[in-house]
């Protein structure tokens, strides 16, 4: 079955991204602007969330299209209760190699003992700033960066492995790259900057405030030599670069001025059970009506067939090439990256 499916596919699919919940305890650079999040802000209701049972249900079949490695995405997932027993579950699915949790990290402190115990290898933790002043900033809601910080020490001590996302956004934070990396250097932590990205509709971008890959790099070798390190696997989406004459590495994350399109196996389940093919998707799939419409697994495994073989999404290599995008694109708050 599992070759059947693969050898139907145009290429294979790898990383699924799962939303388990919409709601987060601060904003971040991309996800919640404050005029959009209130806070009488309407979140979806457990009933409209697909269920544990129907997740490792769906990764069942996504694994026989290729996928390895699931990441939980929110919002923020460590408000999802019992998120340790979902994992546990998916750890048990045969073919799932790798598990991460994207994280503001602040509940770390409370749950990465328990994370980790349940089948957990990694947390992504987003952290844009390491100043407080201008981490405020980024968050928008006045939060310091202590408890984050505490957080990415719980999960070391817990044995996880920790990736920090430090979007750079020109004009609020690129003051804060040469301090997060000599921060990040000597902890076994692996510092990726994230190219300030048009997601959602409310995030103010424009090229302006982009901080190219090559002028990120071109600051960090200056002060601390870095050197190119080769790709792990195919659709690896961070450029990764090793300090000269140590073990611990950075990467890039350059969907604006490097567009990796034809490379990307991702696929994203929001909370709610919508299935997109790309980040800067107009539209989802309804994934959770064919499931609780009680089609069979077959029924929705050709439907996936359908859907993967005929993406045509390529967002970031039609904005380089400065094509029209009049139409809205669904926001990182409700499909978590």
């Amino acid at each position: 079955m599992t070759g059947t499916i693969l050898d139907q596919l145009n290429r294979p699919m790898k990383d699924l991204r799962i939303s388990v919940i919409d709601q987060c305890n601060f904003r971040c650079t991309y996800c919640m602007p404050a005029e959009i999040f209130g806070e009488d802000y309407a979140f979806l209701p457990p009933d409209q969330l697909l269920s544990f049972d129907e997740i490792v249900e769906l990764t069942k079949s996504f694994v026989k299209f290729g996928v390895e490695k699931i990441r939980i995405t929110g919002g923020e997932p460590l408000m999802r209760k019992d998120l340790h027993l979902l994992i546990q579950r998916l750890h048990q699915v045969d073919g799932i190699k790798d598990i991460a949790v994207t994280t503001n990290g602040v509940f770390l402190v409370r749950q990465a003992k328990k994370l980790k115990e349940a089948g957990l290898n990694r947390v992504n933790i987003s952290l844009d700033a390491i100043e407080d002043e201008v981490f405020k900033e980024t968050n928008g809601r006045g939060i310091k960066t202590k408890p984050v910080l505490k957080g990415i020490e719980a999960a070391r001590e817990a044995g996880l492995d920790v990736k920090i996302n430090m979007v750079v956004k020109k004009g609020m934070n690129e003051s804060q790259i040469l301090p997060m990396a000599r921060y990040f250097k000597d902890t076994g932590d692996t510092l990726r900057f994230i190219e300030f990205m048009d997601v959602g509709n409310h995030n103010g971008w424009n090229m302006d405030a982009v901080v190219p890959k090559k002028e990120i790099i071109e600051m960090i070798h200056e002060e601390m030599p870095l050197e190119p390190v080769d790709a792990a696997y195919y659709g690896e989406v961070a450029d990764r670069y090793r300090y000269k004459g140590a073990t611990s590495e950075i990467g890039v994350i350059s969907s604006v001025t490097e567009a990796f399109c034809s490379s990307c196996t991702r696929i994203r389940l929001s909370a709610d059970g919508q299935l997109f093919t790309c980040l800067f998707a107009t539209e989802g799939y309804d994934l959770k009506e064919k499931l609780r419409s009680r089609a069979s697994i077959e029924e929705i495994e050709n439907w996936l067939i359908d859907l993967w073989t005929g993406r045509n999404d390529q967002y970031s290599v039609d904005r380089s090439k400065e094509k029209p995008k009049d139409k809205r694109k669904i926001e990182m708050s409700y499909i978590g990256g």
